[in-house]
């Protein structure tokens, strides 16, 4: 057998040999918190309960409220109930459940274990499964196991065909399918032959047809296509038996008879099947074409997916197929797939999803003789696709064909593969099989062969014979495969097309009737023999049939002959022909040569002109069909049989030249065909690899040809991988090359033509464990055999001498198995060692040679190499675990596994490699980024086999060179980069843990698979000196600690490095390097073998230093607590601040909320700013990295050894303690849990994707790399996967990945289903409980750190600061109780803590606790009021001021009900009702005064108020009314009061009524400054509130009571923290920064007046700066909005109805936002007011008369809303000059109304009256609330005569206005004078000239009047004159004639005035007599009325 068809078949045959790492799959490339494996580890959570998702029931709640507002509207005046009654309701409610042993002295001790005991029992083992993994794109460590080797298959659709029914059934009919791209011009199957011919006819053919084999009755075909596209077709093509006449006239009864005349033409069909039997007898086994039609298929595809039923049914017609198939193929396939994109293929063709069609094919169209190639085919198809087509034109054959197209299924049942072999074994060979149908694909596709194919295909196309002497006219062609030339050695290998047998010997071409020069369109199939020789040949015989029946003519008569010969030169001879043909039969051994060839005596058709065009096409796996494969093939060949000399072609070479040919045919591999390179890669490389181990011996030389065969394995590599980018993965490893390392790889033997090494003759699939040493092998190093092939199957057709007997018995049966499971029966033997005969005797190992070739290489060859590293690394590896699992080495010591040379190549091999990463990562950034992470896998593998001391030392020599170059560069992010992707791949060891030697305080685990005695390890996995190193060595990356842990001390200096806030341009790679910790981390936490937490306290050993990195990074952090202001937490100071307060982070000068209520933090807490000394802020993390990083922290302190870190935190200074609670601060609000609610929203809105983008561009922006390369990797949808965005997308497979696109992963999120929101809120929830409880944890070891040393009492407030902060949270209820239950033991350590240091901590305590209290969760709030009983007993029992705790209750109590909205007072009723409960237990104070009833009491009538504030929940002024009203109940307890002006300035906030809400806070500071001023006596401080005058004059309100009522000294009085300096200035900042948000920029420089004299005397430069830059904002904000500022809008409503309750007959004005209309606040009032009482019950009063209460109706309520303006006296005006002035302490407003005094509110000039009416406030506005009551109404009515004057000088100051106006507004301006002089509006003014003008007036009272409108009107034309020159100076040419006509009408009203301006009342000019005339005459001439 032919060497190279053996190769090939046991390349196709031969077992895998793959290598496994038995741990393999526990590193972190396959962590489960990032695959999809994480939701499988979150099942059976238990589900916590919160609070905030058990929001009260919506019903039942809205009812209860809706009957509160139906209620009566009043409110008590006093704002409390009555004492009685609010004991009598707190005696009947019930307590909750009491804590048992509450009461006892127990030892703190005690308490303590107990409480630990709880905390710890039934926790969440895995902190990572709570968290989602990072985002980020496939991790880089992970490398994907390659797609097994298989056959190559295009989309596959299923074809049946169900029926085919002419109109008369006469004959049988034989059909065919193929596909045709018409745009290629190609055919891209081979036929699929079937006949629906029913029983009957086939019968008229018995004698010619020898009985079916089953194969050929198949009607179900596959066809796979590989590039779909709108071009291609389903061509069916029918054929009939050949008959008499041309096809025109034996195709004319189908055309002319009908089905339905069938009875009547009864016996002209008779006749016609008559003749027909006829030629079936005589002709049968001839064939004629008949008919064609075509399908487009992509029509059919395209529609049966938008049509809506299941199977689709299509008819098919060619006169209406054109038009509404083209119009549907467009909507449907753009509408539906235009954003999809297939595997290949240019347009959006997708084979794989559509529905099953079943077409109806009803016209055929008659096959023209002379149209029968297929040139004239595609012309036909590309005229099809129009809409006019010819073929419209022609008469159709009806006829009906059935055909069901559908995306053909996984595993089709008895189903052929094109060599009808079964492409799964089935028994039962009786079923209609179906075929599959081989592609010829329409571009090059790049697989490599799998299976054994060798088809020939013969395809005749036309023949010449019109100079042919002789009568030739019915032609056909017999084609037959000879092997020798004796007719009888035909052989059988042609295969059958349909209803006859699977091959046969010979095949006809079709006969065209009476043509000398026939097209044939016939496809013939041929399985090649394995062997050929040169005798095998085609022979083609020409024969013309006699159609007519004559007396002794033949059937046939021989007209030709001509031949192909198989092999020329040893190669397949295929191609297109042009032959000759010989007129005789050809002479001997004419199969040798070639018919061109003339041969003596031998007579030619045409004088041996080419006459017979054939073309011949191999799909053959054999032979290569490339003449340079085939010569590097033969001379390896010939090396192996030592067969000389070798013929190539036409050369003979001699052995010795062999060696030159074989160097120079292995260089020429380059310049072969790539498609073949790849189809034979496999073959090749292996023969590449033995030529590199096994040196050939030529001429008794030994000849190396290592280098030759190096440099031609990079080559084609490189070559794969430039034209093949397609297939990549992310690390640039070409799908192909991976795929053959993996599976096919194997160490060569060196014997020749010995079977390969294993148990089998062809070698074992190897398995390999992870290199674990242990005594006894594990059981996975047993070889797996797995042949899947079986060679008992009895039903091997074909007769046993036939040629390919041989391939078949080494492929082992007819089945062929395509699974590519050739690892299917995994059949273990005994440890296969024992059976290999012998050793290797390998002339040289692979691997050595391998590194050996690549150190010494240079130049071109060493660019290829390095372009693809991975390749060669990886096979080095390959071959390396081969040759120890041979040679049996993996139970030797790793020292000696391999020999020094090989380690010193290997040495010098990355020591170089790394070096070009270092010099060439600027230039070459895509090779060198491919480069670095092979490099990384490489060293990763190698730590698996060899000693790892060495490959320390390798990483080292990486790591060096990388890092002193990264120091030495301005911007080395992008090096950077590299390396923690170097690192990262590294430590992804699936024994990363055992690498880094974990140090143990107890005796170490066994190990998993500790090293043989490398360099530094004693024999051990584990050191253990850790008794003697200083406890501080284990936290920080401490030289010992480095030294010791190798690659974690690697990865936390590369964090501390990179979160440096000073690392220059690292920026960017925060994010990767946080990923990469939290990577390994969440993989240890999920690792079983460190699942005991003994062993994972130790495994967290070696990250303890990472507590002291993410400590030193605080100031970086994302700040969680600022998204919840709302509930006030601690604003933290300046770094420089630190030293000085000791270390406390939180300065006490920022003003705190009291208790909790909401500051406008404007800034970032200034905790995050860098000491001034380095002057730079630093940027902040990002949310995601900051969270990654929080949750690493977290899971280091839930792990780390207690013992360990309580040791560690004694060692600590306070500063960094402090630091620690901090960073426990920001993760208690990192963890904080969002609420099912919130997911729902998110759900909804998809918002996170959007600022991950955000922050990836951030990063990617500030990171090193330029926006243009940004924008090409976004375009390419790179951005995603490049690590933190740096310049380095791994340029995984360009082509568009959906996946990979922004729009799809949001549609993708969009709409999650109700289980899986409650899944993420179970997981948040569990996560939000489980970090609150290490935190919780920590807090304890502190504090007991504390109670060890007793030296650090000062960090206790930081941890409570932490407690109170978490309660403050979103908790669940299983944290709060073990919370509770710590904060009870902290009080009851240390008592003195709370109530004398940490005062304001023991307010915050008291608002937190009573917050629980009145939860609607029962165990929460027993917890909860169990803590506040013990709170006031334990201060009570101190004996120090109980007031203080009362007080701060109370003022709790007060903000809790101001500020909350869904406050419950029910709940706090049990609460208080459980306090008291406990009181009346406790028996040792129950004789004491402990004055808790008290207490109790008064915090339920502050219960009482909130039930008030509940009814007026949804009425915004009415509460703050109310609000107001229990402020001033506490005038005389300035807490309170201060609380709830507090509560106010919230209200406020919240609904943005700045102004208000700084008015609130103004009042606040006076209070403080009032009772300041009365306890010291400072200069610089405000005297009381008389210094605020200037801000508000309503300020004077809070002048303190007089001395006797509050004295300030007393306990418990003023005590809030509010009442300092501090305090003081803190509310004045607040309330600048809201009159700024205001716009009142000139109130927020009277704030400051009072603020800075404070600072000046305390020389605080710092704030005195920033002081006065927000005074220069303010001001030249002043200045910018001049004219553009708006504060607010005044309307008076007046309420009248008994429904209102104490709001009738009252008047307010009530201040709305700028610009709101009558109709916006009347719409909002009559909306809420109508929902109160009832829509038909409210009334809004239309105008703005005086209401007489006589006249409504007493049932109603009515409203009366006007529109009103500020009102100023003429001498208030020269004080009031701005905007601002116009709109500040407003007290006055004026409306006017006109009326007549009959009634009308309008009538003529003459009797138009208007009444104006002044109203004054009570107080001014703004105020601390936004509706003031009227206190006093004046009137004042104008006469006819003074309207006018008013009209005219509103006029003239318009038109002033218009002119003086800077910079000019024309259109302004002409509209004004168009209203003045306009010929339209003459009337206007002029009217008013002449009624009131006309005539001097007869009552002297009105002169006055009529003079003062003479001089209104003179000064009014004035104006108009001005008005009109200044627009002349504005217009343009165009303009003219338009100011000319303005110009007449104003001459024209000046005439007209004239007159009337010019006579003055000679009366008024007489001289002044003394006395006799008022000065004020206007105005007492004005009727007035006063209305008190």
């Amino acid at each position: 057998m032919d060497p190279h068809v053996r190769d090939c078949v046991r390349s196709y045959t031969e077992d895998w040999a793959i290598v496994n790492r038995k741990y393999h799959k526990l590193g972190t490339g396959f962590n489960p918190n990032t695959l999809d494996k994480q939701k499988e580890r979150q099942k059976g959570l238990p589900k916590q309960v919160f609070e905030s998702d058990e929001a009260p029931d919506g019903n039942s709640y809205q009812d209860e409220q809706d009957d509160l507002k139906r209620r009566s509207m009043s409110i008590d005046d006093t704002p409390r109930g009555s004492w009685a009654c609010s004991i009598f309701d707190l005696k009947n409610s019930l307590p909750d459940a009491l804590l048992p042993n509450l009461l006892d002295r127990t030892p703190n001790e005690e308490i303590d274990h107990h409480n630990e005991d709880q905390r710890k029992s039934s926790r969440h083992k895995e902190l990572f499964a709570l968290h989602p993994a990072p985002d980020e794109e496939e991790p880089i460590e992970r490398l994907s196991v390659p797609e097994v080797p298989k056959e190559h298959f295009g989309q596959r659709l299923l074809v049946k065909c169900l029926s085919l029914k002419f109109e008369i059934e006469i004959e049988p009919i034989f059909a065919s399918l193929a596909l045709y791209d018409v745009k290629e011009k190609k055919k891209i199957s081979e036929n699929f032959y079937f006949d629906l011919n029913s029983e009957q006819m086939k019968g008229m053919l018995r004698p010619h047809v020898p009985p079916a084999a089953i194969s050929t009755l198949a009607r179900s075909a596959i066809f796979s296509i590989t590039y779909p596209s709108q071009d291609v077709f389903l061509v069916i093509k029918l054929e009939k038996v050949l008959q008499q006449g041309d096809i025109g006239e034996c195709a004319e009864p189908y055309m002319i008879f009908k089905e339905s005349d069938a009875a009547k033409n009864k016996e002209k069909l008779e006749k016609l099947k008559g003749q027909a039997e006829q030629f079936c007898q005589r002709l049968g086994k001839y064939r004629m074409p008949f008919a064609w039609t075509a399908i487009h298929l992509m029509n059919i595809v395209s529609s049966a997916g938008s049509l809506e039923r299941d199977s689709t049914e299509v008819e098919v017609g060619t006169g209406e197929r054109k038009g509404s198939w083209s119009e549907r193929r467009n909507s449907s396939i753009v509408g539906r797939r235009s954003l999809e994109r297939t595997t290949s293929g240019d347009e959006a063709c997708n084979l794989s999803s559509f529905r099953p069609a079943t077409l109806t094919v009803t016209n055929f169209f008659k096959q023209e003789g002379d149209r029968l190639s297929d040139e004239d085919l595609y012309k036909f198809l590309a005229d099809m696709r129009r809409p006019s087509s010819v073929l419209r034109r022609l008469r159709p054959i009806t006829a009906q064909l059935k055909i069901d197209i559908s995306p053909a299924p996984e595993n089709p049942h008895y189903c052929l593969t094109p060599e009808l072999l079964q492409v799964k074994l089935y028994p039962d060979s009786r079923v209609r099989p179906t075929r599959e149908i081989l592609e010829f694909p329409a571009r090059d596709v790049y697989v490599p062969n799998t299976t054994y194919r060798n088809l020939l295909y013969v395809y005749p196309q036309s023949l010449n014979f019109a100079n042919r002497q002789g009568s030739a006219r019915n032609i056909t062609v017999k084609v037959q495969f000879m092997y020798g030339e004796d007719p009888s050695n035909a052989m059988p290998v042609i295969f059958g097309k349909s209803s006859c047998p699977e091959f046969s010997k010979e095949a006809y071409t079709a006969v065209v009737y009476h043509n000398r020069s026939p097209d044939f369109h016939e496809e013939i199939k041929i399985k090649l023999p394995a062997t050929l020789t040169d005798h095998h040949h085609l022979l083609f015989t020409f024969y013309h049939v006699s159609c007519q029946q004559k007396q002794n003519t033949p059937l046939e008569t021989p007209v030709g002959y001509t031949w192909i010969p198989m092999l020329q030169n040893g190669r397949l001879k295929t191609g297109q022909f042009c032959l000759p043909v010989s007129l005789e039969k050809p002479p001997q051994a004419y199969s040798v040569l070639s018919p061109e060839v003339p041969l003596p005596g031998m007579k030619w058709v045409d004088n041996h002109k080419g006459v017979f065009n054939v073309e011949v096409v191999a799909v053959s796996s054999l032979h290569t069909q490339d003449p340079y494969l085939d010569k590097f093939f033969a001379l390896v060949h010939a090396l192996d049989e030592h067969m000389f000399p070798v013929r190539i072609g036409d050369m003979r070479i001699m052995e010795n030249n062999l060696e030159n040919e074989l160097k120079s045919s292995i260089s020429a591999l380059n310049s072969s065909q790539l498609e073949p390179v790849v189809r034979f890669l496999h073959l090749l490389l292996d023969k590449l690899i033995l030529l590199v181990v096994r040196p050939p011996v030529i001429a008794g030389q030994i000849v190396n040809l290592g280098q030759a065969s190096f440099e031609a394995m990079a080559s084609i590599i490189n070559r794969l991988h430039k034209n093949l980018d397609g297939n990549q993965d992310q690390h640039g490893r070409n799908s192909l090359l991976a795929s053959y390392i993996y599976y096919v790889f194997r160490l060569p033997n060196t014997y020749p033509n010995s079977p390969s090494p294993g148990p089998g003759g062809l070698g074992g699939s190897v398995h390999y464990a992870t290199m674990a040493r242990s005594a006894v092998r594990p059981a996975s190093l047993n070889l797996n055999r797995s042949r899947s092939l079986s060679n008992s199957n009895p039903d091997i057709s074909g007769t046993p001498t036939s040629p390919d007997d041989e391939v078949r018995s080494i492929i082992g049966t007819k089945a062929t198995d395509r699974s590519c499971n050739r690892m299917s029966s995994h059949t273990e033997t005994s440890s296969f060692l024992q059976t290999l005969t012998g050793r290797l005797p390998t002339k040289k190992l692979f691997h050595e040679e391998l590194a050996l070739q690549w150190v010494v290489c240079s130049g071109s060859v060493r660019e290829a190499a390095l372009q693809q590293a991975w390749f060669f690394f990886e096979l080095m590896v390959k071959s390396m675990v081969h040759h120890l699992y041979f040679a049996d080495k993996l139970d030797a010591a790793r020292k000696n596994r391999f020999p020094e040379r090989f380690m010193d190549d290997v040495s010098a091999l990355v020591s170089t490699i790394a070096g070009d990463i270092v010099s060439r990562f600027q230039k070459d950034t895509e090779m060198v980024e491919r480069l670095n992470t092979s490099l990384a896998f490489f060293l990763n593998d190698l730590l698996s086999i060899m000693d790892r001391g060495f490959v320390f030392a390798l990483i080292k020599t990486c790591y060096k060179q990388v890092s002193s170059k990264v120091y030495s560069l301005t911007n080395p992010s992008n090096l950077a980069s590299l390396k923690l992707d170097f690192l990262r791949i590294i430590c992804s060891h699936e024994h990363y843990v055992t690498l880094n030697l974990p140090c143990s305080l107890l005796t170490p685990p066994a190990s998993p698979s500790p090293s043989v005695s490398s360099a530094t390890s004693q024999s051990s996995g584990f050191s253990t000196n850790v008794q003697d190193q200083k406890i501080a060595n284990m936290f920080e990356l401490s030289v010992p600690f480095r030294q010791q842990h190798y690659l974690a001390g690697l990865v936390l200096t590369e964090l501390a490095v990179i979160l440096d806030p000073d690392a220059e341009g690292l920026f960017g790679l925060h994010k990767k390097v946080i990923n990469m910790v939290h990577n390994l981390l969440s993989s240890h936490d999920s690792d079983p073998r460190y699942a005991d937490p003994q062993v994972k306290a130790r495994v967290a050993m070696l990250y303890l230093p990472l507590i002291g990195v993410i400590m030193e990074t605080v100031p970086q952090l994302y700040d969680f607590t600022e998204s919840h202001n709302q509930r006030g937490r601690p604003s933290c100071v300046a770094v420089d601040d630190y030293e000085s307060e000791g270390g406390s982070m939180i300065n006490q000068t920022v003003a705190m909320a009291i208790a909790g209520t909401s500051v406008p933090q404007l800034t970032r807490p200034s905790s995050f700013l860098l000491p001034s000394s380095s002057g730079r802020q630093h940027s902040t993390f990002s949310t995601e990295s900051s969270r990654s990083l929080l949750i690493c922290l977290l899971w280091v302190l839930k792990n780390a050894d207690e013992s360990v870190l309580q040791k560690w935190f004694t060692d600590l200074s306070v500063l960094q303690l402090n630091r620690l609670l901090d960073l426990l601060y920001l993760c208690v609000s990192c963890f904080e849990y969002k609420g099912k609610k919130v997911f729902e929203r998110m759900n909804s809105l998809t918002f996170k994707k959007s600022k991950d983008m955000r922050a990836k561009l951030e990063e990617a922006i500030l990171g090193s790399i330029g926006a243009r390369q940004e924008m090409v990797r976004r375009s390419r949808g790179q951005l995603e996967r490049s690590p933190s965005g740096s310049a380095f997308g791994s340029q995984e497979n360009l082509r568009w990945r959906k996946d990979m696109t922004h729009w799809r992963q949001n549609t993708e999120k969009l709409d999650k289903s109700r289980a899986e929101i409650e899944h993420e809120a179970l997981i948040d929830g569990n996560l939000a409980t489980e970090a609150n409880l290490i935190i919780l944890d920590t807090l304890e070891i502190v504090v007991q750190t504390v109670s060890v040393t007793e030296s650090k009492e000062s960090i206790l407030g930081g941890v409570l600061k932490v407690l109170l902060h978490s309660m403050a949270c979103n908790q669940s209820a299983l944290y709060l109780q073990h919370c509770f239950a710590t904060q009870r033991a902290l009080v009851s350590k240390f008592p003195e803590l709370l109530f004398e240091e940490e005062t304001e901590q023991c307010a915050d305590l008291c608002l937190r606790l009573l917050r629980h209290c009145s939860s609607s969760v029962n165990t929460i709030r027993s917890h909860a009021s169990a803590s506040l009983y013990l709170l006031m007993r334990q201060n009570f029992e101190i004996g120090n001021n109980f007031a203080r705790v009362k007080m701060q209750v109370t003022m709790s109590l007060s903000s809790l009900v101001g500020t909350s909205q869904n406050f419950n007072e029910e709940f706090l009723r049990r609460s208080l009702k459980t306090i008291l409960t406990y009181a009346e237990e406790d028996l040792e104070l129950r004789e004491t005064t402990f004055p808790d009833q008290d207490l109790v009491f008064n915090l339920h009538m502050i219960l009482s108020d909130t039930v008030k504030m509940k009814e007026h929940q949804e009425d915004p002024e009415m509460l703050i009314d109310l609000m107001y009203r229990i402020a001033k109940g506490y005038q005389n307890s300035p807490d309170l009061r201060l609380t709830w002006l507090q509560n106010m300035a919230g209200k406020h906030s919240e609904r943005s009524n700045h102004a208000e809400s700084a008015q609130c806070l103004v009042h606040s500071a006076a209070l403080v400054a009032e009772y300041l001023s009365m306890l010291e006596d400072r200069k610089y401080l405000p005297v009381g509130c008389v210094t605020f005058q200037n801000i508000s004059s309503n300020v004077l309100e809070e002048s303190a009571v007089s001395d006797d009522v509050v004295s300030p000294d007393e306990e418990g009085i003023c005590s809030g923290k509010y009442f300092t300096e501090a305090g003081l200035v803190g509310l004045l900042e607040q309330a600048a920064a809201s009159f700024s948000m205001a716009g009142m920029y000139e109130a927020v420089n009277e704030v400051y007046k009072v603020l800075i004299p404070i600072h000046e005397a305390n020389r605080d430069a710092k704030k005195l700066s920033t002081i006065h830059g927000k005074l220069q904002e303010a001001f030249s904000k002043i200045v910018h909005q001049d004219g553009k500022r708006m504060f607010g809008t005044y309307f008076r409503v007046g309420f009248y109805g008994t429904k209102f309750g104490d709001l009738d007959e009252q008047e307010f004005v009530y201040k709305e936002p700028a610009i709101t209309k009558l109709a916006e606040i009347s719409h909002r009032l009559e909306g809420f007011y109508g929902e109160r009482f009832g829509e038909d019950v409210l009334e809004v009063i239309k105008d703005s008369n005086p209401v007489d209460k006589c006249k409504l109706d007493p049932n109603k309520a009515y409203i009366q809303i006007t529109y009103v303006e500020p009102y100023f006296d003429t001498y208030e005006m020269k004080d009031r000059i701005t905007y601002f002035d116009k709109n500040y302490n407003l007290r006055r407003f004026m409306y006017c109304t006109p009326f007549t005094l009959d009634g009308r509110a309008h009538g003529d000039l003459h009797e138009q009256f208007k009444r104006k009416t002044i109203l004054t406030t009570s107080h001014a506005f703004p105020y601390i609330k936004t509706r003031i009551n009227v206190i006093h109404k004046e009137e004042i009515i104008l006469t006819p005569i003074e309207v006018a004057i008013e009209d005219m000088q509103k006029k003239t100051q318009e038109l002033a206005f218009a002119t003086h106006q800077d910079p000019a507004d024309p259109k302004m301006l002409q509209m004004v004078l168009q209203g003045s002089v306009g010929t339209t509006v003459n009337q206007g003014p002029l009217e008013v000239a002449q009624v009131f003008l006309a005539e001097i007036p007869n009552d002297p009272k009105l002169f006055r009047h009529h003079n003062k409108l003479r001089l209104c009107f003179k000064d009014f034309t004035k104006r108009c004159e001005d008005a009109l020159r200044k627009n002349k100076s504005l217009i343009g040419p165009d303009q003219k004639e338009y100011q000319r006509e303005l110009e007449r009408n104003y001459h024209r009203l000046k005439e007209a005035l004239q007159p009337l301006i010019n006579r003055k009342i000679p009366q008024l000019y007489k001289a002044v007599l003394p006395v006799t005339c008022h000065r004020d005459s206007f105005s007492r001439m004005s009727l007035r009325k006063m209305e008190i």
